[in-house]
């Protein structure tokens, strides 16, 4: 799987097309700690096996010990979401005799059944970036959505964590850099515009690593959020979105989670690709300042962050209030 958790969200199509195509065939999925917790509970996978590069298994040693602890499973046929060279060397060392993907990093002579790379970061949504690469090898399949899954304990959890009532939530962060973060005082504006005509609570969600910005947002409230940033597991961030009316985000993992649950969404997009990475879903809404410069796809702004500081918190609230209008 992919290591962000936006783009492994966004190749649940691809691996609902591997599930319908092989329906006798045993499915494990090979995932770092964070996007495995995605798939623990997921009708497309029989098994979920965790790679942390980030500890101890990311040096030499460690890295060829689990290469042979995969080489036990006796796998058929690996299929390589991922683009890295290292994945290649893995699904070599773990002696699986099948190995496709894209010709990638430098790893064609590693595949046995190499696809064609195809530039996606310009056009090509993500989703279409892994199902194209199945289709030129013979799989097929499902109905081209997003698939995630709970269970009813978990469902039942996320509900006493919020209470009663309707909750939005806001998710400030995103992992990719700071270039794809709105303003927290206008996410707060947001926020409070929601609360005082709709009548719902707000939720703030994200990782440990946006707990400031979350700060910043509750500071610049006037009516009090449950900041849940950095309190929950991927697992329970799944759970607390999926019970939620609407959604306000920057382009980022969380904002595919929602979409996968059919929670309306309002993206807020600067540096980054829409046409890409935007929600594959009806309900959503893009909000997004034409200027010259994006999308740029780059980390921190080298200038004056105009992409984001065109999108104004009324225009965010009018896509919002929209979305709300739909659900009634």
């Amino acid at each position: 799987m992919p290591n962000w958790i936006g783009d492994a969200v966004m190749a649940t199509p691809a691996l609902r097309a591997i599930r319908e195509t092989f329906p006798e065939a045993r499915v494990t999925i090979v995932a770092n700690p964070l996007v495995a917790e995605l798939f623990t509970s997921h009708p497309d996978c029989d098994q979920v096996i965790r790679f942390d590069k980030q500890s101890n298994q990311g040096s030499m040693g460690e890295f060829w010990r689990f290469c042979r602890s995969l080489r036990s499973e006796r796998f058929d046929l690996a299929i390589l979401f991922q683009n890295a060279f290292k994945a290649a060397i893995m699904a070599v060392l773990a002696g699986i005799p099948r190995r496709a993907g894209y010709r990638t990093d430098g790893r064609g002579l590693l595949l046995t059944a190499g696809v064609p790379a195809v530039d996606k970061k310009h056009g090509l949504h993500h989703v279409d970036y892994y199902l194209q690469m199945l289709g030129q090898l013979g799989i097929a399949g499902g109905d081209g959505r997003l698939h995630l899954a709970l269970t009813a304990e978990e469902e039942g959890r996320a509900v006493e964590r919020l209470g009663a009532g309707q909750w939005i939530a806001i998710n400030p962060g995103a992992s990719y850099g700071a270039a794809k973060r709105w303003f927290p005082e206008r996410f707060a504006a947001v926020a409070d515009g929601l609360a005082a005509e709709f009548g719902v609570r707000v939720v703030l969600t994200g990782g440990p690593g946006e707990m400031e910005i979350g700060r910043d947002i509750e500071k610049s409230m006037k009516i009090a959020p449950l900041n849940l940033i950095g309190q929950t597991s991927v697992r329970e961030l799944m759970a607390t979105l999926a019970h939620c009316r609407l959604v306000v985000t920057n382009d980022s993992g969380p904002m595919h989670i929602a979409a996968a649950f059919g929670v309306p969404i309002v993206a807020v997009f600067g540096p980054t690709d829409h046409t890409t990475t935007s929600p594959l879903a009806g309900n959503c809404r893009i909000v997004r300042s034409a200027v010259d410069c994006a999308p740029c796809m780059l980390r921190e702004c080298p200038t004056d962050h105009c992409c984001m500081i065109g999108v104004t918190a009324d225009a965010v609230l009018a896509a919002a209030r929209e979305l709300w209008e739909l659900r009634q």
